[in-house]
Protein backbone atom coordinates (compact mmCIF):
# COMPACT_ATOMS: atom_id res chain seq x y z
CA UNK A 1 0.00 0.00 0.00
CA UNK A 2 3.07 2.61 1.06
CA UNK A 3 4.76 1.38 -2.52
CA UNK A 4 1.37 2.81 -4.20
CA UNK A 5 1.12 5.56 -2.56
CA UNK A 6 4.88 6.80 -3.23
CA UNK A 7 4.18 5.89 -7.04
CA UNK A 8 0.77 7.91 -7.25
CA UNK A 9 2.49 11.10 -5.67
CA UNK A 10 6.06 10.39 -8.35
CA UNK A 11 3.24 10.41 -10.89
CA UNK A 12 1.23 13.39 -9.71
CA UNK A 13 4.79 15.35 -9.69
CA UNK A 14 6.05 14.21 -12.77
CA UNK A 15 2.87 15.17 -14.64
CA UNK A 16 2.76 18.57 -12.95
CA UNK A 17 6.37 19.20 -13.99
CA UNK A 18 5.25 18.48 -18.00
CA UNK A 19 2.08 20.70 -17.56
CA UNK A 20 4.35 22.94 -16.16
CA UNK A 21 6.79 23.49 -19.24
CA UNK A 22 5.63 25.13 -22.32
CA UNK A 23 4.30 23.31 -25.16
CA UNK A 24 5.40 22.46 -28.39
CA UNK A 25 3.69 24.59 -31.22
CA UNK A 26 2.43 21.95 -33.89
CA UNK A 27 3.11 22.43 -37.29
CA UNK A 28 0.15 24.65 -39.10
CA UNK A 29 -1.36 23.86 -42.55
CA UNK A 30 0.68 25.88 -45.00
CA UNK A 31 -0.71 27.86 -47.78
CA UNK A 32 -1.40 25.16 -50.86
CA UNK A 33 -2.02 22.30 -48.58
CA UNK A 34 -5.81 20.87 -47.84
CA UNK A 35 -7.82 22.11 -45.05
CA UNK A 36 -7.45 19.68 -41.98
CA UNK A 37 -11.02 17.97 -41.37
CA UNK A 38 -12.60 17.96 -38.21
CA UNK A 39 -16.13 17.18 -36.51
CA UNK A 40 -17.19 20.21 -33.67
CA UNK A 41 -20.48 20.94 -31.89
CA UNK A 42 -21.32 24.69 -32.71
CA UNK A 43 -24.01 26.93 -32.08
CA UNK A 44 -25.71 26.16 -35.62
CA UNK A 45 -25.43 22.45 -34.75
CA UNK A 46 -22.96 19.37 -35.22
CA UNK A 47 -20.32 20.46 -38.22
CA UNK A 48 -17.84 18.66 -40.15
CA UNK A 49 -15.14 20.65 -41.64
CA UNK A 50 -14.98 21.65 -44.72
CA UNK A 51 -16.53 19.08 -45.65
CA UNK A 52 -20.20 20.08 -44.68
CA UNK A 53 -19.77 23.30 -47.00
CA UNK A 54 -19.35 21.74 -50.16
CA UNK A 55 -17.77 23.76 -53.29
CA UNK A 56 -18.07 27.12 -51.19
CA UNK A 57 -15.54 29.11 -49.53
CA UNK A 58 -14.78 29.04 -46.08
CA UNK A 59 -13.10 31.65 -43.77
CA UNK A 60 -11.87 30.17 -40.29
CA UNK A 61 -11.84 32.72 -37.63
CA UNK A 62 -9.91 31.97 -34.26
CA UNK A 63 -10.87 33.93 -31.25
CA UNK A 64 -8.98 34.25 -27.68
CA UNK A 65 -12.26 34.20 -25.66
CA UNK A 66 -15.70 34.88 -25.28
CA UNK A 67 -17.10 38.32 -23.61
CA UNK A 68 -14.01 40.02 -24.54
CA UNK A 69 -14.52 43.61 -26.17
CA UNK A 70 -12.07 42.68 -29.12
CA UNK A 71 -13.17 39.37 -30.00
CA UNK A 72 -16.93 40.63 -29.88
CA UNK A 73 -16.14 43.64 -31.77
CA UNK A 74 -14.77 41.40 -34.66
CA UNK A 75 -18.07 39.54 -34.41
CA UNK A 76 -20.41 41.98 -34.66
CA UNK A 77 -18.44 43.81 -37.51
CA UNK A 78 -18.86 40.27 -38.96
CA UNK A 79 -22.26 40.12 -38.51
CA UNK A 80 -22.90 43.34 -40.62
CA UNK A 81 -20.36 41.67 -43.02
CA UNK A 82 -22.70 38.40 -43.43
CA UNK A 83 -24.31 39.45 -47.04
CA UNK A 84 -21.23 40.98 -48.52
CA UNK A 85 -19.67 37.45 -47.73
CA UNK A 86 -22.77 35.15 -48.95
CA UNK A 87 -22.04 37.42 -52.05
CA UNK A 88 -18.58 36.04 -52.52
CA UNK A 89 -19.74 32.44 -51.94
CA UNK A 90 -17.67 32.31 -48.43
CA UNK A 91 -18.89 30.75 -45.58
CA UNK A 92 -17.84 31.86 -42.20
CA UNK A 93 -16.79 29.89 -39.16
CA UNK A 94 -15.85 30.73 -35.72
CA UNK A 95 -13.57 29.29 -33.14
CA UNK A 96 -12.87 29.37 -30.00
CA UNK A 97 -11.48 27.22 -26.44
CA UNK A 98 -14.29 28.34 -24.73
CA UNK A 99 -17.64 26.15 -24.23
CA UNK A 100 -21.11 25.30 -26.16
CA UNK A 101 -22.85 26.99 -23.38
CA UNK A 102 -20.91 29.73 -23.43
CA UNK A 103 -21.01 30.64 -26.98
CA UNK A 104 -24.58 30.45 -26.84
CA UNK A 105 -24.90 33.27 -24.46
CA UNK A 106 -22.34 35.48 -25.96
CA UNK A 107 -24.49 35.15 -29.12
CA UNK A 108 -27.56 36.07 -27.56
CA UNK A 109 -26.07 38.98 -26.19
CA UNK A 110 -24.49 39.98 -29.55
CA UNK A 111 -27.51 39.42 -31.66
CA UNK A 112 -29.33 42.12 -29.58
CA UNK A 113 -26.34 44.59 -29.38
CA UNK A 114 -26.32 48.10 -31.00
CA UNK A 115 -22.98 48.62 -31.59
CA UNK A 116 -21.36 52.41 -33.80
CA UNK A 117 -25.03 53.30 -33.74
CA UNK A 118 -26.27 50.38 -35.96
CA UNK A 119 -29.35 48.09 -36.10
CA UNK A 120 -28.20 44.68 -34.38
CA UNK A 121 -27.73 41.67 -36.92
CA UNK A 122 -28.34 38.35 -36.10
CA UNK A 123 -25.60 36.07 -36.27
CA UNK A 124 -26.28 33.44 -38.49
CA UNK A 125 -22.43 31.83 -38.46
CA UNK A 126 -21.43 28.68 -36.41
CA UNK A 127 -19.30 28.99 -33.26
CA UNK A 128 -17.55 25.95 -32.86
CA UNK A 129 -16.67 24.70 -29.50
CA UNK A 130 -13.11 24.04 -29.15
CA UNK A 131 -13.00 23.71 -25.32
CA UNK A 132 -10.72 19.97 -25.98
CA UNK A 133 -8.23 22.76 -28.25
CA UNK A 134 -8.16 20.16 -30.58
CA UNK A 135 -8.95 21.84 -33.41
CA UNK A 136 -6.75 24.92 -32.60
CA UNK A 137 -3.75 22.66 -32.40
CA UNK A 138 -4.94 21.06 -35.57
CA UNK A 139 -4.49 24.47 -37.52
CA UNK A 140 -1.97 25.94 -34.90
CA UNK A 141 -4.02 28.49 -33.34
CA UNK A 142 -2.47 27.81 -30.20
CA UNK A 143 1.14 29.78 -29.56
CA UNK A 144 2.44 28.30 -26.60
CA UNK A 145 4.50 31.20 -26.23
CA UNK A 146 2.00 33.39 -25.62
CA UNK A 147 -0.67 31.18 -23.66
CA UNK A 148 -1.26 27.34 -24.02
CA UNK A 149 -5.52 27.78 -23.03
CA UNK A 150 -5.94 30.87 -25.25
CA UNK A 151 -6.20 30.61 -28.95
CA UNK A 152 -4.66 33.73 -31.21
CA UNK A 153 -6.50 35.95 -33.70
CA UNK A 154 -6.01 33.68 -36.75
CA UNK A 155 -7.76 33.32 -40.17
CA UNK A 156 -7.36 30.98 -42.79
CA UNK A 157 -8.91 31.21 -46.04
CA UNK A 158 -10.12 28.41 -47.72
CA UNK A 159 -10.83 27.85 -51.36
CA UNK A 160 -13.58 25.64 -52.99
CA UNK A 161 -11.63 22.69 -53.12
CA UNK A 162 -10.58 22.81 -49.68
CA UNK A 163 -7.03 24.33 -50.36
CA UNK A 164 -5.87 27.05 -47.58
CA UNK A 165 -5.00 29.99 -50.12
CA UNK A 166 -4.05 32.48 -47.57
CA UNK A 167 -3.08 32.93 -43.46
CA UNK A 168 -2.97 35.56 -40.90
CA UNK A 169 -2.35 36.16 -37.12
CA UNK A 170 -3.06 39.12 -34.92
CA UNK A 171 -2.41 38.99 -32.17
CA UNK A 172 -4.41 39.31 -29.22
CA UNK A 173 -4.36 43.12 -28.52
CA UNK A 174 -5.32 43.92 -31.71
CA UNK A 175 -8.04 43.68 -33.61
CA UNK A 176 -8.76 42.18 -37.02
CA UNK A 177 -9.06 44.48 -40.31
CA UNK A 178 -11.73 42.28 -41.54
CA UNK A 179 -12.51 44.47 -44.86
CA UNK A 180 -8.31 43.40 -45.91
CA UNK A 181 -10.00 39.50 -45.05
CA UNK A 182 -12.77 40.46 -47.38
CA UNK A 183 -10.26 42.34 -50.33
CA UNK A 184 -7.98 39.04 -50.15
CA UNK A 185 -10.56 36.81 -50.97
CA UNK A 186 -11.97 39.51 -53.92
CA UNK A 187 -8.06 39.24 -54.92
CA UNK A 188 -7.67 35.23 -54.86
CA UNK A 189 -10.89 34.59 -56.60
CA UNK A 190 -10.28 37.41 -59.22
CA UNK A 191 -6.50 35.88 -59.51
CA UNK A 192 -8.12 32.38 -59.95
CA UNK A 193 -10.80 33.53 -62.67
CA UNK A 194 -8.76 36.10 -65.16
CA UNK A 195 -5.42 33.90 -64.54
CA UNK A 196 -3.91 37.80 -63.00
CA UNK A 197 -1.93 38.88 -59.98
CA UNK A 198 -2.47 41.49 -57.94
CA UNK A 199 -0.42 44.55 -56.61
CA UNK A 200 0.38 45.55 -53.86
CA UNK A 201 -2.62 47.75 -52.63
CA UNK A 202 -4.74 46.20 -54.97
CA UNK A 203 -8.70 47.03 -54.34
CA UNK A 204 -11.53 45.43 -56.85
CA UNK A 205 -11.63 47.10 -60.10
CA UNK A 206 -7.90 48.32 -60.07
CA UNK A 207 -5.36 47.47 -62.70
CA UNK A 208 -4.18 43.90 -61.99
CA UNK A 209 -0.59 42.23 -63.56
CA UNK A 210 -0.24 39.56 -66.14
CA UNK A 211 1.83 36.50 -65.54
CA UNK A 212 3.46 36.42 -68.90
CA UNK A 213 2.75 37.98 -72.03
CA UNK A 214 1.64 37.72 -75.61
CA UNK A 215 1.31 38.86 -79.25
CA UNK A 216 -1.48 40.86 -78.59
CA UNK A 217 -0.09 42.12 -75.27
CA UNK A 218 0.28 46.09 -75.10
CA UNK A 219 -2.05 46.32 -78.72
CA UNK A 220 -5.20 44.67 -77.29
CA UNK A 221 -6.16 48.22 -75.88
CA UNK A 222 -6.66 46.42 -72.58
CA UNK A 223 -2.47 45.55 -71.64
CA UNK A 224 0.23 47.65 -71.33
CA UNK A 225 4.11 47.20 -70.10
CA UNK A 226 5.22 49.04 -67.01
CA UNK A 227 8.26 47.52 -67.35
CA UNK A 228 9.45 44.20 -69.72
CA UNK A 229 8.99 42.60 -66.19
CA UNK A 230 5.36 44.23 -65.02
CA UNK A 231 2.89 43.57 -67.23
CA UNK A 232 -0.48 44.94 -66.17
CA UNK A 233 -3.83 44.51 -67.20
CA UNK A 234 -7.01 47.32 -67.22
CA UNK A 235 -10.11 45.75 -65.32
CA UNK A 236 -12.26 48.67 -65.82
Amino acid sequence: MKNRLVFFCVLVLVSAKLLSQPGKDPKIPLIGSDAPTFTAMSTNGTITFPDDYGNKWKILFSHPKDYTPVCSSELLELAQMQDDFNNLGVKLVILSTDTLYQHHSWKKTLDTLRYKNRDPKVIQFPLLDDNTKRVSYLYGMLHTAYSTSRDVRGVYIIDSKDKVRAIFFYPTEVGRNLDEIKRTVIALQTSDREHVMTPANWKPGDDVFLHYPDSNTGKDGISYFITPFMIAKKMK
